[in-house]
């Protein structure tokens, strides 16, 4: 054996196998059983807590646009 070199055994490249088209929602299906779904109290909490972020993050962009809407009208058109 002094001399040789051992041949080694390369794997293949994995090559996606012919399924069948609706095997994707038999997967979906399985990927969704494996899930962790909130309870109805977490998503109420969640739900809640994106609405009043998106009603305080609306309030402000909207008196930032009213703020810059006054300035604009004041500076370039005089009032």
């Amino acid at each position: 054996m002094t001399g040789e070199k051992k041949k080694t055994k390369h794997a293949k490249p994995l090559t996606p196998a012919k399924r069948s088209r609706l095997s994707f929602f038999s997967d979906a299906i399985t990927e969704l059983r494996k899930a962790h779904w909130p309870t109805r109290q977490e998503a109420l909490r969640l739900s809640l807590l994106v609405l009043i972020i998106c009603v305080v993050l609306g309030a402000f962009l909207g008196a930032v646009d009213y703020g810059f809407t006054k300035f604009f009208v004041n500076l370039v058109l005089g009032g």
